[in-house]
């Protein structure tokens, strides 16, 4: 009998395998609407082939003892369980999927730490976000479309942008000042997250303009939690908008597992008052371009040193949840995790369909307590908005939604 390959943990997984809460779980949600139904058996067989086409998502966590310097993931040749499950058709039956990929994590003891349920056309994934991240597990989805309906699902073409030589940021506030918090509105008396979808148009942009679709976005985002707390009394302070950067490719090379690296997007209190819109988008343009220029480590270079093999992952786990909150102050305002026009077709072949709407969600612990997520598909854009429960409720996320589409409506009004 062989012995399963083991890999170490990678930086991401192991602060994340540090800070895990029962009440708040780290997962990434993705719900996929397709215009006809799915062969059962099908569907299994296609699903579980995609997860041999990418082996590294069949893995789980090692045991090992307390005094051990590193968690290790275990690769697997088959998976753990049962990973697709069909949900009883019912007028709740998305939502009570909803709720359970937002309250139920995959167990990283059994591979792999994802699943995968199936409500009439619509495909529920959840994540287990220690172990692996939405692109990675799209891919894995795209892999599923192709073997499933027997069309190619290969990815389209990035855009072409002329490469930015490195640059500092323009007009940045301090970066060591407390950021504002999101705040707090009527919160649930339940735990975990909140969860809000919508669909809207895609906001026009002239063509040339020196801003982006996500520059866009992150300025929609930043005029919304500005306008909420004005709204709820809280004094004026610089916002910090983290946002994720991927450069993997999108082919079947893809690296599989927590592959994005965390820039943090500056807004100072008077560019959010009254502002001249057309100066803020091309603001927002310069400074982003410039933090995806910046080599960085994923999460910073603290980090890389914290979790370096000095003493059992026991003591470094106590060390770096007790670091996380004494810098929670410093943690960024929000999330905004923008994946996109949806580089798959996700054609499932001719009775399912291809794609027509596909939403992301990503985890809203606190201190943060709200993050959103977008992506374009079929021309229109899915917004999610996920929020812990100890910090808003579900009239407050329909509140923020439409000033999101408001705000967003604006920065095509400069055009």
């Amino acid at each position: 009998m062989t012995t399963p390959a083991r890999i170490p943990f990678p930086v991401v997984d192991e602060v994340s395998r540090h800070c895990l809460q029962e009440e708040e779980p780290e997962t990434v949600h993705i719900e996929v609407h397709l215009p006809g139904p799915l062969d059962r058996a099908r569907l299994r067989k296609a699903f579980v082939e995609a997860l041999h086409r990418h082996p590294r998502v069949l893995m789980r966590e090692a045991r090992g003892p307390w005094y051990r310097r590193r968690y290790e993931w275990e690769l697997t040749r088959e998976p753990d369980v049962e990973v697709v499950r069909f949900a009883p058709s019912g007028p709740r039956a998305l939502q009570d999927a909803r709720t359970r990929a937002l309250a139920q994590a995959p167990p990283l003891s059994q591979s792999p730490p994802i699943r995968l349920d199936v409500v009439d056309s619509v495909l529920v994934l959840t994540i287990n976000h220690t172990a692996l991240d939405g692109p990675a597990c799209l891919r894995v989805l795209a892999t599923a479309a192709e073997l499933y309906g027997g069309r190619d699902n290969s990815p389209a073409a990035p855009p072409v942008r002329p490469a930015e030589p490195h640059q500092e940021p323009p007009d940045t506030p301090a970066g060591w000042t407390p950021p504002a918090r999101v705040a707090p509105g009527t919160p649930d008396p339940s735990p975990g997250n909140g969860l809000l979808v919508t669909e809207l148009s895609l906001p026009h942009r002239p063509k040339g303009s020196p801003y982006t679709v996500n520059d866009q976005l992150m300025v929609a985002t930043a005029l919304t939690i500005a306008h909420w707390n004005r709204e709820h009394g809280a004094r004026p302070r610089p916002l910090r908008i983290t946002m994720p950067v991927d450069d993997r490719p999108r082919d079947t090379s893809m690296p599989i597992g927590n592959g994005t690296r965390l820039v943090e997007v500056p807004f100072a209190p008077q560019e959010l008052r009254d502002p001249h819109l057309p100066t803020l988008l091309r603001r927002t343009a310069e400074r982003t371009r410039a933090l995806k220029s910046l080599p960085r480590p994923q999460l910073g270079h603290g980090a890389t040193l914290l979790t370096a093999p000095w003493a059992p992952v026991a003591a470094r786990a106590a060390v770096t949840r007790a670091l996380r909150r004494a810098a929670a102050p410093l943690t960024s305002t929000t999330l905004l995790s923008n994946i996109g026009r949806i580089p798959y077709p996700l054609d499932f072949g001719e009775e399912a369909g291809r794609a027509h709407a596909v939403w992301f969600s990503a985890p809203a612990r606190m201190p943060r307590g709200l993050t959103v997520t977008t992506a374009s598909t079929a021309g229109r854009l899915h917004l999610a908005l996920r929020w812990s429960r100890a910090l808003l409720g579900h009239g407050d996320g329909a509140r923020l939604r439409d000033l999101f589409e408001h705000y967003l409506h604006t920065t095509e009004a400069t055009s």
